[in-house]
């Protein structure tokens, strides 16, 4: 039987790490029609729940003002409870969901979609953590949908990298039709999308090439990366070509935008196509129409991913075709610590968190 409090970090308001507050006394929710509960082993850190809490996605006429992810049409309420990447056990189950589901390890898909089996469109998509509380709790309530049993060894820790990250990453390779054979150039290479990106542009038969900072570059070979080329040291263009043998860049995959966006046009071939979906060097770009109509280049914006990438990346995890890539753990109670480290950056992969009352058994030394 689950206690009727919990510990959780609720978001009070945008602003710093200080609208990030650790309670003991959060009430357990309860499962709704359809949900289950569960009892959080870990969930893991993504930029989206940063940027939410920063409140740094301005408007369509006002780049520059606080403003969370669904802009105009924000679901957001204060206090929430944020975290996408949740794995754990099903504890409770509400009216019309199986009772043999409890006792379940479940990864779980956060995307809400607001539209029924079979309709891909994202157009109205929201995401647990954001419209409705999720996991950097010790309980969370999701519908039963939405709970994924995932066929594999991988601690619950390990497995808390993949959701958030690695659907985005799919569901932009969705967008542009990615071929096999074709070449991808990856900026943000190291971070959960970028790396995320490198596994499942191969697991597509394709070649991925990296955007990365000095000191990361072996790490990214060795995760599959064709070629490495250095961000902020010397010519782009001239480096790409460099490490591509002058191959052209069918595909780019830019998570960082800022000034380079331009330079990153100019690379794709003729007929090429670029997807995005995040500007940590910059949201605001210059953009030279001439080189997208001249080169009949396709963009593409891209969140989240659809039902069917979910599916496909848990048939990936079981098959050990990507994998876990889980740079340290923290406890809940250290939030601010991890959240810190997080948007340093300094690290390949991705940081979970776990809570406290199960950090003998599912944490690690790192954070302690």
């Amino acid at each position: 039987m689950p206690p009727s409090t919990m510990q959780a970090v609720q978001l009070v308001g945008h602003g710093g790490l200080d609208q990030l507050v650790l309670r003991d006394d959060v009430p357990v929710p309860e499962p709704a029609p359809g949900e289950v509960l569960i009892e959080v082993s870990a969930c893991g850190m993504n930029n989206t729940d940063v940027w939410v809490r920063q409140g740094a996605y301005g408007t369509e006429t006002d780049a520059a003002s606080v403003s969370t992810w669904r802009r105009g049409r924000s679901t957001l309420t204060f206090p929430r409870i944020q975290g996408t990447d949740t794995v754990g056990h099903i504890v409770a189950v509400g009216q019309g969901v199986d009772a043999a589901r409890v006792g379940a390890r479940v990864m779980v898909d956060f995307s809400i979609y607001n539209r029924p089996e079979g309709d891909e469109s994202l157009a109205d998509i929201d995401y647990i953590g954001h419209g409705r509380d999720g996991g950097y709790a010790e309980y969370t309530t999701v519908p039963a949908e939405n709970a994924h049993t995932v066929d594999t060894e991988l601690s619950d820790a390990e497995l808390a990298t993949f959701c958030c990250a690695y659907l985005t990453a799919e569901h932009m390779l969705d967008r542009v039709r990615l071929e096999a054979g074709e070449r991808v150039l990856i900026t943000g290479a190291s971070g959960g999308v970028g790396s995320g990106l490198i596994q499942l542009v191969r697991a597509r038969d394709a070649i991925p090439y990296a955007v990365t900072s000095a000191g990361k570059q072996d790490a990214i070979l060795a995760l599959g990366a064709e070629g490495v080329v250095l961000r902020e040291e010397g010519d782009l263009v001239e480096a790409v070509e460099g490490v591509t043998g002058g191959a052209p860049i069918d595909v780019v995959a830019d998570l960082v935008a800022g000034p380079m966006f331009n330079d990153l046009l100019r690379i794709l071939r003729p007929e090429g196509r670029y997807t995005t979906s995040g500007a940590i060097a910059g949201p605001v770009v210059q953009l030279d129409l001439r080189t997208m109509y001249l080169k009949h280049l396709q963009l593409h914006g891209s969140s989240q991913g659809t039902r069917t990438a979910f599916r496909r990346l848990v048939r990936y995890i079981e098959a050990g075709t990507i994998r876990p890539l889980l740079h340290g753990t923290y406890r809940l109670s250290q939030f601010h610590a991890a959240q810190e480290e997080f948007m340093a950056k300094r690290y390949i992969g991705n940081l979970v968190v776990v809570p406290d009352a199960k950090w003998d058994r599912y944490g690690a030394p790192h954070g302690a």
